[in-house]
């Protein structure tokens, strides 16, 4: 039943314009653009573009997986009632939630190995078997964490348009402040600010540092570490809270 259901929700993401323009299309498309104009630059610890954008690239695919074809899925079945409507068929509320979270897990991964080939076969990166383990099964766990955080936001959306403007003034945001477009050393202060506050910017600053394996127990990382912990509790909250409301 449960791989049944992932066959579906995979075949309908595939089918869906708007998942694909963002999470598919965008960052493989940027990643080639901004590699054409800033491959020669040097960024924050001395790391050349490949080193600091091919991981994070990865993350924002994940991210775009994680909020559009899972939290904002949600929204979507919950507001035109396919959930309610699924709930009398053999498929339990606990098989839909497994296979939204095995869909984006599989498309998550295929970002993974999307990014690490143009990576490999345009911009020359290098990457051993073992980085590439630790890297992968990282961005796993990157990606759970994710998935709490999009499972709190979007419990709280009834509406599909409310859902979707928030959506994509979430994309901005976290395209902007999560050092994936412009260092976020470069921005002004303000915006710098913002950039702190953004938990998917800890996430990317964490697996940067495991995929470059530069990953030590710094004062800055483990604010990084603390911050997506706490978040990750009072997503938890948050989720449980408006499960009872249900």
């Amino acid at each position: 039943m449960l791989l049944t259901q992932i066959k579906y929700d995979l075949k309908m993401f595939f089918r869906e314009l708007f998942y694909l323009v963002f999470t598919v299309v965008v960052p493989p498309a940027t990643y080639i653009l901004m590699g054409q104009m800033f491959s020669d630059s040097t960024y924050s610890g001395g790391m050349n573009y490949v080193q600091m954008y091919t991981p994070s690239f990865i993350v924002l695919i994940s991210f775009s997986v994680v909020f559009f074809a899972f939290g904002f899925d949600q929204v979507m079945n919950r507001a035109a009632g396919i959930e309610k409507r699924l709930f009398i068929t053999p498929i339990t509320d606990k098989i839909l939630l497994l296979s939204s979270i095995a869909k984006s897990f599989i498309i998550a991964s295929a970002g993974f190995f999307l990014i690490t080939m143009i990576g490999i076969f345009v911009y020359g990166l290098q990457l051993s078997i073992v980085n590439f383990i630790i890297s992968y099964f990282s961005l796993l766990l990157i990606n759970a964490c994710m998935l709490i955080y999009s499972h709190a936001i979007y419990s709280n959306f009834k509406e599909v348009k409310t859902a979707l403007v928030v959506s994509i003034v979430l994309f901005q945001i976290v395209m902007f402040t999560g050092g994936f477009s412009v260092p976020v050393e470069s921005l002004p202060d303000f915006v710098q600010i913002i950039s702190y506050i953004n938990p998917i910017y800890h996430l990317n600053q964490i697996y940067i540092a495991i995929w470059n394996q530069t990953f030590t127990f710094n004062q800055d990382m483990l604010i990084s570490i603390a911050y997506s912990v706490a978040l990750i509790v009072i997503s938890l909250i948050v989720i449980r809270v408006n499960k009872k409301k249900e």
